[in-house]
């Protein structure tokens, strides 16, 4: 996934790369708010829209 990744965009030191599905998650809709977040390293929030 790394090598993936790194075709479209360059790593940094510190960059998370994030994957898979957590039990329990239902399908993404527009207009869903995603988060994340990661104790020590801070929070984002992404809002979901359609092409």
């Amino acid at each position: 996934m790394i090598a993936y990744a790194t075709r479209f965009f360059t790593l940094h030191p510190g960059d998370v790369i994030m994957t898979g599905t957590p039990e329990g998650v239902g399908p993404v809709e527009p207009g869903d708010t995603m988060v994340a977040a990661v104790d020590e390293v801070g929070r984002m929030t992404v809002k979901v829209r359609a092409y």
